[in-house]
């Protein structure tokens, strides 16, 4: 039996609640090649998955958010270690959490 929770939105997909199990990932690319890390959202995306988390280390990382959404079809979230100010930038940048 799941336990009960709330219900939140990222980007299109509802998360919790009686909503089913959301299959998500992180890349391993530098997010500041968006190049290489939409092709490996491409890749995880055709593999299942539906929700996508990129390392935010600094402010181009932050930056290159933008970029990487106008080319990716699922929801995005920028992760981000001890820096408030790279949360605001990536959700600026179009990151859906």
């Amino acid at each position: 039996m799941r336990r009960k929770s709330r219900v939140i939105h990222i980007g299109s997909l509802a998360i919790g609640g009686n909503n089913p199990v959301v299959v998500q990932s992180m890349t391993n690319t530098d997010t500041r090649d968006v190049t290489a890390t939409v092709h490996q959202i491409q890749h995880l995306q055709a593999a299942g998955c539906e929700l996508v988390r990129v390392a935010v280390l600094d402010e181009e990382a932050a930056a290159a958010i933008k970029k990487i959404k106008t080319s990716i079809d699922i929801p995005l979230i920028a992760d981000i270690h001890f820096d408030h100010r790279l949360a605001i930038r990536s959700i600026e940048a179009g990151a859906d959490g």
